[in-house]
């Protein structure tokens, strides 16, 4: 069953197909009565409910025959069978390409103005915006021949990870320039598909200085064939991945073992944690929560009480650090959570040097000089 759409659905505009005469015959076209390509569109600035009215040729002896001629204002508001305007689509792709977002962010900043999903977001970039900034580059292919003649081209290729069972999207840029070269949905990814992808642009017979990759053995063969004069790098995130696996796998090691002695020496106290909040927050909904009534005012508190609750706060605040510290996560090659586990803990034993140094509160004592005492068992292969 089709889910009904959320958006409110206005009275339709309705455009008119611009020609008079039949493109073929010359013949005089006559308007249909009945609608198409009514749709409810999202734009940055509005919504609104679009169709047309085609026109058809009468003339029995046209070529054409029964075709429908559409309509070209309708056409320039959204894509085919999209629910969103051309301005979005492009608005996904400059915060994309210029703005260096990440789809999580683009998402954010469009859901406080359109009905839109993060899911969406990618599928119109790379479904929608890649391909169409692919056709408008067309205009830069004299350009680009002039390029080729005075540097060489340096060409970048990217598949981007596919839905489960569909075809995958693969990109060429030209890397000085950032232009998009050729774009389309590759159902097979073997040396015969590279070769006839890349062809076109071999055919252009412009020098290929550089090819940059992936280090797919399917492609490495195409692009030896196509473009054997050419250099062929490969994408250094693979080989950062595969230089870090080593450091990454004894960073995790020491992780664990910092870790572990960390508990080991005052585990009691952290795992002493003092509820912040309430286990429930406010619930709505059928059988809401029911409104609390306002606190009362509380009394001034003494000197003695007002030093003892700010001192708490403090202790409470130590030990929330060190349990977030306790569950860092690391990102190799780039973000290796053992060595920053180790250096945000250092950083706490000066801190904590300072608060025991005005007042050696048993907690904070106990916490570091435990501190000390696991970072010294771990500093060895810190330090390697």
């Amino acid at each position: 069953m089709r889910t009904p759409s959320g958006l409110y659905r206005t009275s339709p505009t309705i455009y008119g197909c611009e020609l008079s005469y039949c493109p073929q015959c010359g013949h005089e076209l006559v308007e249909m009565s009945y609608l198409n390509g009514l749709k409810t569109v999202q734009m940055m600035n509005e919504v609104s409910t679009i169709a047309y009215r085609s026109k058809r040729c009468l003339n029995a002896d046209c070529v054409s025959g029964k075709v429908s001629w559409p309509c070209a204002s309708w056409q320039r508001i959204a894509p085919k069978y999209s629910i969103f305007g051309y301005d979005v689509i492009a608005q996904i792709g400059w915060e994309r390409q210029k703005a260096r977002m990440d789809f999580g962010m683009i998402y954010a900043g469009l859901s406080e103005r359109i009905q839109i999903g993060e899911s969406q977001v990618r599928y119109l970039y790379q479904q929608r915006y890649l391909p169409l900034l692919a056709c408008h580059e067309r205009q830069h292919l004299n350009e680009l021949e002039v390029l080729g003649r005075q540097s060489g081209l340096l060409l970048g290729l990217d598949g981007l990870m596919p839905e489960g069972g569909e075809p995958q999207l693969w990109v060429i840029r030209e890397l000085q320039t950032g232009w998009t070269l050729r774009s389309g949905w590759m159902n097979s990814q073997d040396k015969a598909a590279f070769v006839e992808f890349l062809q076109p642009i071999a055919a252009l017979q412009l020098p290929v200085k550089a090819v940059m990759s992936d280090k797919q053995r399917a492609l490495l063969l195409a692009v030896e064939e196509v473009f054997s004069a050419a250099l062929h790098g490969f994408c250094q995130i693979h080989y950062l991945d595969n230089a870090a696996e080593p450091i990454a796998a004894a960073d995790e090691q020491m992780k664990i073992e910092l870790r572990q002695g960390v508990r080991a020496e005052f585990g009691e106290i952290v795992r002493q944690k003092q509820a912040e909040k309430p286990s429930i927050a406010i619930v709505t909904g059928m059988l809401p929560s029911p409104l609390s009534t306002a606190p009362t005012q509380d009394a001034p508190l003494k000197p003695e009480a007002a030093a003892e609750r700010e001192r708490e706060s403090i202790v409470q605040d130590i030990l929330s650090r060190v349990r977030y510290l306790l569950t860092l996560k690391g990102r190799p090659p780039f973000r290796l959570a053992g060595i920053e586990m180790f250096t945000r803990l250092q950083e706490l034993v000066v801190c904590l040097q300072e608060l025991v140094e005005h007042q050696p509160e048993p907690r904070l004592l106990k916490l570091f000089t435990g501190l000390q005492k696991a970072l010294a068992a771990t500093r060895p292969t810190y330090l390697e």
